[in-house]
């Protein structure tokens, strides 16, 4: 039998979860505190503990926002590290500007941290940021305003730069993408979900009520879990968003950075994590497709894959085993057109 959240009554907790789990990271903080907070910001982590106090003392001197109530809710996602005694150790040590709290979530992949962090949210909006992106100082104080001009608008992202501990490969502006980097100029304009154009979950703002009227609470794709590299997790409740009415935006004035270290430029990660990129593209272009509609966009989606990938490589055959760049562009085609492939094998698996 599920149990209540203390406090929350939409929110509950699984047989073997318990109230202690819920980890009150300050003395100084209580999870009825955080009903009076004007905004949360979520940091979804697996086993973080080397990284998770980067961002926080990032969010600490965060700007424009003195006299902000505002709480930072870590998701520790089923970690086998001390992420929570570090993250106990830190709120007792350190006097914060924010609440800071931990709170589990044991099914394994980001998709599920960040349902539980909207969950387990009380404010209108919540921030979410990776737990390797280092927020600039204005960061939040840059959100807070792009809220006050948005209309219909569910989620919106700003710009998200790389950090690089070694030098990236020639051309590498041309799949930075694929490492969640975003540049998209200074003016703030509309996403564009129809054709997978859309902002990465490592620096969002979300519309809590929007989310929980659209998106599913048991997402399809889970995120990378044990080895998995499959993405598009993160641009799933965008388009359930968008397929609901609400628009996603770009907030240019919002900045954050992305550390990259150095084995995530190498080439086995880069080329399995493009290939990744590319599996998830069937899945996506599927949702909220009617039955008369499908087997339709499933042709399309797997012979334009096909002639994407034939394209690339007779065009580049002669260079791609000796240029990075090109040889994870391939293996994103190779991963989009076995997307319908993988699309398929989702759809045929028992449902639990």
């Amino acid at each position: 039998m599920d149990r209540l959240l203390p406090e929350r009554p939409d929110i509950y907790l699984d047989e073997e979860s318990s109230v202690e789990k819920i980890i009150i990271c300050q003395p100084t903080t209580s999870y009825s505190v955080l009903q009076s907070c004007s905004i949360t910001v979520s940091i979804p982590t697996f086993n973080g503990a080397c990284r998770i106090t980067k961002v926080l003392d990032h969010l600490k001197l965060q700007t424009g926002v003195e006299s902000l109530n505002w709480a930072v809710v870590v998701v520790d996602n089923n970690s086998n590290d001390d992420t929570v005694e570090v993250l106990k150790d830190y709120g007792s040590q350190n006097s914060l500007p924010y609440h800071l709290v931990c709170i589990p979530e044991s099914q394994q992949g980001a998709a599920f941290a960040r349902q539980r962090a909207i969950q387990a949210a009380y404010t209108d909006w919540v921030c979410f940021l990776d737990d390797d992106i280092l927020p600039e100082s204005h960061w939040l104080s840059s959100a807070m305003e792009f809220i006050k001009k948005v209309g219909n608008v569910a989620v919106f992202g700003g710009q998200i730069h790389g950090k690089f501990e070694a030098v990236p490969p020639k051309d590498f502006h041309r799949i930075q993408s694929f490492l969640a980097i975003r540049e998209r100029g200074n003016a703030a304009h509309k996403y564009d979900p129809a054709r997978l154009i859309l902002p990465p979950s490592a620096s969002w703002v979300v519309r809590r009520k929007a989310w929980l009227s659209a998106v599913p609470s048991r997402p399809t794709l889970g995120g990378r879990a044990r080895g998995s590299m499959i993405q598009g997790d993160d641009y799933e409740p965008l388009i359930h968003l968008h397929r609901a009415g609400w628009e996603i935006w770009y907030c240019p004035d919002m900045h954050v950075n992305h550390h990259i270290p150095s084995w995530r430029l190498e080439e086995e990660y880069l080329v399995n994590l493009s290939r990744g990129c590319g599996l998830c593209v069937c899945s996506l272009r599927m949702m909220g497709v009617s039955a008369v509609q499908g087997p339709m966009v499933f042709a399309r989606v797997t012979l334009g894959s096909l002639k994407r990938l034939i394209h690339h490589w007779l065009k580049h055959r002669r260079k791609i085993d000796s240029d990075l760049v090109l040889l994870c562009e391939n293996a994103f085609f190779l991963g989009s057109f076995f997307s319908s492939f993988y699309f398929l094998r989702i759809m045929l698996r028992p449902k639990i």
